[in-house]
């Protein structure tokens, strides 16, 4: 095999390793192209959600997930590996480029590839009190490390997070849009993608609590419920800008947080809802008394392991250039 090339199992385990990402409704909205040890990632239009996500800013995010693991899977495989955003501006679903080189792999990079099988988005109550200041101070740094800021709300703040989770399910009320497009994604048994109704989760036993309760089928509207955390523990994470080049960032970032929660032993979930309106974006970014654009909003804590959403085999993602 050429030296300029990447092997058929190395391929494997980079792509197993980018798929596992998570994203919004486990839509799984990137393909990958490869051309020697360049690997380009690309946006998957078919799987947008206009919606609940009309500007994409959710796909870009997912896509910057998807790389952050690209990275870590080539550090594992003993490469190190230079990225560039958004590298081809007249090639807007190109949202990032991963050249694998020789040399010393970023051995922080090749740590947290063992907890990529390990992340999973917990739906289920957690226990929030035992969450360190030393695990949130990790955190926070793990998201510095990608350019952007992890902010934890103090319990005045959450309590203003909650009102928002209130009005923005009041605004959903009769959106058949939004429903049908969650229907499209949420519920059944989901063998490839989407999220499968036994990782839904319990409904919450009470309205106000750090819960989105992503049932749309009867079934599922009537599964058991559960009490949350009284006093959840809620970061938000932000970017100072927000062009399409930011929510790849936020994506890389967010990763690298959720690897480190893993890894801290820290389940994580999200409750996005008033991000999807702008108005309440904005007002999110506001709460956390700094500049910059939030991106996503996240619910630690301590958690069992919970049911897992399935992917798609990674052969279905990639293109691959032949000489």
């Amino acid at each position: 095999m050429p030296e300029d090339q990447l092997s058929t199992e190395q391929l494997d385990v980079l792509l197993t390793a980018a798929v596992a990402a998570p994203s919004m409704h486990n839509t799984q909205p990137w393909r990958f192209e490869v051309d020697g040890r360049v690997v380009d990632v690309y946006l998957d239009g078919s799987r947008a959600l206009p919606a609940e996500d009309p500007t994409g800013r959710a796909l870009r995010i997912a896509a910057g997930t998807a790389t952050f693991n690209l990275r870590c899977a080539a550090a594992e495989l003993g490469y190190q590996s230079w990225l560039g955003l958004a590298p081809v501006p007249e090639e807007p679903d190109l949202l990032a480029r991963i050249v694998v080189d020789s040399g010393v792999p970023d051995q922080q990079l090749r740590d947290l590839y063992a907890e990529i099988p390990r992340r999973h988005t917990s739906r289920e109550p957690v226990h929030s009190a035992g969450l360190a200041q030393e695990t949130r101070i990790e955190l926070v740094l793990a998201a510095y490390a990608e350019g952007a800021t992890l902010t934890w709300l103090s319990e005045d703040q959450v309590s203003s997070i909650l009102d928002m989770f209130l009005d923005s399910d009041l605004r959903e009320i009769g959106d058949w849009h939004r429903t049908a497009e969650r229907a499209r994604w949420v519920g059944g048994d989901r063998p490839t993608e989407g999220i499968p109704s036994a990782a839904l989760g319990p409904r919450a036993a009470t309205y106000r609590t750090a819960f989105r309760d992503m049932g749309t089928r009867p079934a599922d509207r009537s599964r058991a419920r559960a009490t949350f955390e009284e006093h959840p523990a809620i970061a938000v994470l932000s970017t100072d800008n927000d062009e399409p080049a930011d929510q790849v960032m936020a994506g890389l970032a967010l990763e690298r947080v959720l690897l480190t929660a893993t890894r801290e032993g820290v389940a994580a979930s999200f409750l996005n809802q008033p991000l999807e309106y702008d108005d309440l974006r904005r007002a999110v970014q506001h709460i956390t008394g700094k500049s910059g654009y939030a991106d996503m909003v996240i619910r630690f804590g301590q958690a069992h392991p919970p049911a897992t959403t399935s992917r798609r085999p990674a052969t279905d993602f990639v293109r691959r250039s032949t000489p």
